[in-house]
């Protein structure tokens, strides 16, 4: 499909006088990728090939990922231009914000959303999630200072024996090397909000007032910040497409939709039947018109077995995956 993106792609570079960079993460149930570090030798072979130019416009939809990949990614993009600007046709939320802060200036639809960047870590010594021993619980940041602040603020603990008690008790759930990593992460977000946000916001005060809405006053990981609220509340450099501008960013945002199956859910009864079991998802793209496309996809087969339980004999469905990553599924156009 991305033989159809071609021609609006050369449309909106030509209403922008830019070059465009299309990055997209999935979030179709059971099949989310994230931002991460192995998208960064995509985007290498991308602007090499794009150049340095006076500016590139990143299109971005994602729910998040790695803040080091992120992080990565706009400081990358600002060795190959002048200008960064950054196109969001409908989320580009947590490591999303984090890269559209960074640039000079964010084109929001009126359904494109930002989100709070307070991250979450994830290590082996996470607790473990009941009754699945191989994963674990990731341990949010904010969730950790909510904990501490409720004992303080809402219960009104003051005692310093009684608040060192809740600590234990948090360190006996948490082990101490993942809250130490908590303070650790905390501490990275807001300087790397504060370094990015400079190419938007110049005042000082501001920057403090957004880097502390995004990290912890919005008071949830799932609020989402409208355009309004974008330019008006922190003051970001959004940009309101006009009708044909929408119209385009739109049209690329349906047609990519279509592609990776956004809001479908995986039938695996309808596969084992049509398809031997046999499938290929798509979950994530890179793609310019200089350097075609990239897919990330998971190929592999699902099967049924049957399974001695104490209820009877029942059908167990296993997915077997067979291969996960990138790989270039389209040149760019001569």
């Amino acid at each position: 499909m991305y033989n159809e993106r071609i021609d609006l792609y050369k449309q909106l570079e030509q209403k922008l006088d830019t070059k465009i960079l299309t990055y997209v993460t999935s979030d179709r149930t059971g099949f989310e990728t994230q931002i991460a570090q192995d998208a960064i030798d995509l985007f290498i072979n991308h602007l090499d090939k794009i150049g340095v130019v006076h500016r590139i416009s990143l299109y971005l939809y994602t729910r998040g990922g790695d803040t080091a990949a992120a992080w990565n990614i706009v400081n990358l993009l600002r060795q190959y231009c002048d200008e960064l600007q950054v196109i969001i046709p409908h989320k580009a939320h947590s490591a999303g914000t984090l890269i559209s802060i960074g640039a000079n200036s964010i084109i929001m639809t009126k359904q494109a959303t930002l989100g709070p960047i307070d991250p979450s870590v994830n290590t082996p010594l996470n607790p473990q999630i009941p009754n699945n021993p191989i994963a674990t619980v990731p341990v949010s940041v904010e969730a950790v200072k909510g904990y501490l602040e409720f004992a303080k603020e809402e219960l009104s603990i003051k005692d310093d024996i009684a608040l060192a008690n809740i600590l234990i008790k948090l360190s006996d759930t948490v082990h101490p090397l993942v809250l130490g990593n908590v303070y650790r992460s905390r501490a990275q977000i807001k300087m790397l909000a504060e370094k990015l946000l400079i190419n938007q916001v110049t005042d000082s005060t501001k920057i403090k007032q957004i880097i502390d809405f995004l990290c912890s006053d919005s008071g949830s990981h799932d609020y989402t910040i409208n355009r309004r609220e974008a330019k008006n509340t922190l003051g970001l450099n959004i940009i309101k497409p006009n009708k044909e501008l929408y119209t385009l960013i739109k049209s690329i945002y349906d047609n990519i939709s279509a592609e990776l199956g956004f809001g479908e859910n995986l039938d695996v009864y309808s596969i084992m039947e049509a398809n031997n079991g046999e499938y290929t998802i798509k979950r994530g793209i890179v793609e310019s018109l200089y350097g075609g496309s990239d897919i990330f996809i998971s190929q592999g087969k699902i099967i049924s077995q049957p399974i001695e339980t104490p209820a009877g004999i029942q059908k167990q469905i296993n997915d077997n995956r067979i291969f996960e990553g990138w790989k270039q599924e389209a040149n760019a156009p001569q």
